[in-house]
């Protein structure tokens, strides 16, 4: 239980990490023609985003949030049943990672109506993002990476209602 208590401190720290370089970017990068970091490569650059990934399904808040609480719920049912073993201790670091991701960008949607982005690859011209969007996003990939090349079908029987498992 502790490693858990631990995980919702953590949870709350990323959240708090993201928002706080938002404001940031809000605060020195609006208006601005943004702030080369490796000209012609990566910049600070604001953006309002009013949809998801690339833009897409644009000032449709409701559905965002909707989404983010189901994610949010299949997260913590998730979190909540993980065996509190060395194991498990990747997955438990990347589902507080990938909720504080989510519920960073839903506080964007919720209190401005707009997710604030602002790191450009501009070398490439990479769609603008920002601090949660790479929690979401390296959280997704080292996950599939775990279950596909660590992870056992067997390891994850702790999500089925037997009580009689064993788990390594």
């Amino acid at each position: 239980m502790k490693k858990k208590a631990t995980g919702l401190i953590w949870f709350v720290l990323l959240i708090a990490l993201d928002q706080i370089t938002k404001i940031l970017a809000k605060t020195n990068l609006e208006g601005s023609s943004g702030y080369d970091l490796i000209k012609g490569v990566f910049q600070f650059f604001y953006h309002e985003n009013r949809g998801m990934a690339f833009g897409m399904l644009q000032d449709r808040i409701w559905l965002f949030v909707v989404f983010t609480l189901i994610i949010l719920i299949g997260i913590a049912f998730v979190y909540i049943k993980l065996p509190e073993t060395k194991h498990y201790q990747p997955v438990h670091w990347i589902l507080i990672f990938l909720a504080a991701g989510a519920v960073g960008n839903c506080i964007d949607r919720v209190f401005r109506n707009y997710v604030v982005d602002f790191l450009y690859f501009e070398l490439i011209d990479f769609p603008i993002f920002n601090v949660a969007d790479c929690y979401v996003t390296v959280s997704c990939v080292l996950l599939i990476l775990l279950f596909l090349f660590y992870y056992k079908d067997e390891d994850l029987n702790f999500l089925s209602k037997k009580k009689d498992q064993t788990i390594s």
